[in-house]
């Protein structure tokens, strides 16, 4: 969100989100192009295409709840060249695929990215989803970057981690940190520990790679 307002606020226009993944060719969803601001969303499904969000056993989720999205429509793959053990995994007896993102729906039928399945924290039995902390770590002008990561505990359990870039010439102290947190998140989202970085590890794109934080940590 804080990239989508600074872009408005320099072009005039808002930025248009769409989702998709190589396997669907890769179009899922899209806003309409003529929105007057960002949603914050991945808007409508394209035409042709199916989606259902679904729980860890495989049910439908009630409107409103999260879950992962699945879908189907001719744009999706056949399957992965000569790995039939990959395709089955991906796609099931329905022709539907598993994206490994969960998602929304709202009572219009617009769908909203929550985080990647595989990034999901659980933490004394609850759901956490990274995102929505890091979103408001970028509420703060000084920060550059922000990754967010469960870290397992002596009792096997996952803490709340969150690394941060400032911005340069800029910085905050933990305190203030945790205080600009608490007026945005419950306490059960509140990092426990706060790492400070110099740099965070980025892919070529700019996405920072949690998994090279975690073998840090993992030393």
């Amino acid at each position: 969100k804080a990239v989508a307002e600074k872009w408005k606020s320099i072009t005039g226009t808002p930025i248009v989100e769409a989702y998709g993944l190589t396997e669907a060719s890769p179009g899922v969803c899209a806003n309409p192009l003529n929105i007057p601001a960002y949603t914050g969303g991945i808007g409508l499904p394209i035409p042709s295409t199916e989606i259902e969000l679904r729980d860890a056993d495989g049910s439908t989720v009630a409107q409103g709840q999260p879950g992962e999205l699945w879908v189907k429509g001719p744009q999706i793959m056949q399957g992965y060249w000569n790995r039939p053990e990959e395709t089955a995994k991906a796609i099931d007896a329905r022709g539907f695929l598993e994206t490994g993102d969960i998602a929304v729906m709202d009572e219009k039928g617009w769908f909203k990215l929550v985080d990647r399945k595989k990034d999901l924290i659980i933490s004394k039995g609850i759901n956490i989803y990274p995102r929505e902390i890091e979103e408001v770590l970028f509420k703060l002008p000084e920060v550059e970057a922000a990754a967010v990561i469960g870290v397992r505990d002596e009792h096997a359990d996952e803490e709340v981690t969150a690394f941060i870039q400032f911005k340069e010439d800029m910085s905050l102290d933990e305190k203030d940190i945790r205080a600009h947190l608490k007026k945005h998140l419950a306490n059960f989202k509140i990092p426990k520990t706060i790492y400070f970085k110099d740099e965070l590890p980025k892919n070529a794109t700019g996405k920072v790679l949690k998994r090279v934080l975690k073998e840090q940590l993992r030393g």
